[in-house]
């Protein structure tokens, strides 16, 4: 009679169960090694026993670069799996969840308003009172700041409004000053001469004496009486006149 078909189930003996593990390692082993060999193939074995104990075998010492070569190519399948099943589309999923999301944001934002209340409950209602406790603080840290630099902004206009005001100011004086200065002179002049007389004296050559007119028989020359204006100041006369005969 042939041999029957084993069945594979756990071996509870443990000293058959050791002794069908080495036996089936050595065997496994020749077996990698001779694909390895016969198909020129790149083959990574790796066992280990019950007890932990580490068995491997790789073409040519190269597990590193094996499991290397490995990891690069699980990632890209798995890249290439999710890849193909977004393609063939889970949209329901995520429009569900889309959907979902803007129903919730929608919820809070009536809520935020006051409204849509009866349903929220006391944990719910205290949450919601530190959020906007919250928000108010950041929103006057906001606006106090805003205010800040306003009113910082303001002065710094008026005073550079001032600094002008005082620069025209002093210009004005400045001007007022000269312009007095200038006409104080005029003045004096008007005051001991008379206009005409002070621009006919202005008009003469220096050295040259004053004219003078004789009329009558008499050469000699009257000595003027000194009149006074309005003002008490001596105007003397410039011309002198002499009713009389013509001298010979």
């Amino acid at each position: 009679m042939g041999r029957g078909r084993v069945q594979l189930k756990r071996i509870e003996n443990k000293i058959n169960r050791q002794v069908t593990f080495s036996k089936r390692r050595t065997g496994l082993l020749k077996k990698a090694n001779e694909i390895s060999v016969l198909c020129d193939a790149e083959v990574a074995l790796i066992v280990f026993s019950h007890k932990g104990k580490l068995f491997e075998y790789s073409t040519d010492d190269c597990m590193e670069k094996i499991l290397e070569r490995y990891e690069r190519y699980s990632y890209a399948e798995r890249q290439l799996v999710t890849t193909d099943l977004d393609s063939q589309g889970n949209w329901t999923l995520e429009y569900n969840r889309l959907k979902a999301k803007v129903e919730l944001l929608q919820r809070n934002h009536r809520n935020y308003l006051g409204e849509d209340l009866d349903s929220m409950s006391l944990k719910e209602l205290q949450n919601l009172e530190q959020q906007i406790d919250t928000a108010l603080k950041h929103i006057r840290a906001r606006k106090n700041h805003l205010m800040s630099q306003s009113i910082s902004e303001l002065q710094r206009k008026e005073r550079a409004i001032q600094v002008q005001n005082n620069m025209l100011v002093k210009q004005i004086k400045e001007k007022e000053k000269k312009d007095k200065a200038l006409a104080q002179p005029a003045f004096w002049d008007l005051q001991n001469h008379g206009p005409n007389a002070s621009s006919f004296l202005l008009s003469q050559p220096a050295g040259l004496p004053l004219p003078c007119l004789n009329i009558g028989g008499s050469h000699q020359e009257e000595a003027p009486e000194a009149r006074r204006n309005e003002l008490g100041h001596t105007l003397e006369p410039v011309y002198s006149f002499h009713l009389g005969g013509y001298g010979a």
